[in-house]
């Protein structure tokens, strides 16, 4: 255990060693064959009530990558794995995406329908703003869980997902690092329609049913996706997470009724 404020955290979770989660999941690590790699807003990381550390702790294939703001510029370069080229561009904090004059642009990028393609077999992605930020191998059969106008219902899909990407943060934080990072737009996108009530309801902000965070949302794809083998597993992480926000509301109830001192 580390020490942090004079409270020992659990160095898995993150959590404050009286309510760490570790020894709450009912199972070992999950072995999921659909991967799945989260890009964490950088403000997301120590929140009190982030479900990512869940599925850090309970999925053996899961990969947690941070991502910042962009407030000035930043550059993206990605490189097929199948194919001796590469593209690269510069998104600016206005959102606007410019290419090298030798370059073809992102949006003739994206409109080519055969470049897409090739990319979609697998490629790395690297970001660099002040410093290198992330460099990523995105597998062939990655998609992005994003409701965006391009996406479909993942119940709909008739291809195999082997790797499912999640954005990690406020639905604020969400919309602004999916505008940010436009090379997400090369991959498929898929949504859940659920009408469900997220667990998040009574101690963080859902905007309406259907919002959910982001371990249920990566259970409920998963399920949908391939997963359906490890059912009970992928709920036994719903379970931890309900304890969790249970935590926090009792935590929330004590500090309300604690006399002022």
């Amino acid at each position: 255990m580390l020490t942090a404020k004079s409270r020992p955290i659990c160095p898995s979770c993150s959590k404050p060693a009286t309510i760490c989660l570790c020894n709450r999941l009912p199972t070992p690590l999950l072995n999921n064959s659909v991967s799945v790699t989260i890009f964490q807003h950088t403000l997301e990381k120590n929140h009190p009530l982030n479900s990512a550390r869940i599925a850090k702790i309970g999925l053996k294939n899961v990969g947690i990558v941070t991502v910042s703001d962009v407030n000035f510029d930043a550059h993206f370069f990605i490189r097929p794995l199948h194919q001796f080229c590469a593209f690269d561009f510069t998104i600016a904090k206005s959102g606007t995406i410019t290419s090298p004059v030798s370059n073809m642009s992102f949006d003739k990028l994206l409109a080519s329908g055969g470049a897409v393609d090739e990319i979609r077999k697998g490629f790395v992605v690297k970001k660099v703003k002040l410093c290198d930020e992330f460099e990523i191998t995105v597998p062939c059969g990655s998609v992005l869980l994003y409701p965006s106008e391009s996406s479909v219902d993942a119940e709909t899909i008739d291809w195999e997902v082997k790797n499912l990407i999640v954005l990690d943060g406020t639905w604020a934080k969400a919309k602004r690092m999916y505008k940010e990072n436009p090379w997400l737009r090369l991959l498929p996108h898929i949504r859940l329609d659920l009408d469900k009530v997220s667990l998040y309801n009574e101690v963080r902000t859902q905007p309406r049913a259907g919002y959910l965070s982001t371990i249920e949302s990566i259970v409920y794809a998963m399920k949908t996706v391939g997963e359906e083998e490890d059912a009970d597993g992928l709920d036994g992480l719903l379970a931890v997470f309900q304890s969790m926000v249970e935590d926090q509301r009792r935590c929330k109830d004590e500090r309300i009724s604690k006399p002022n001192s």
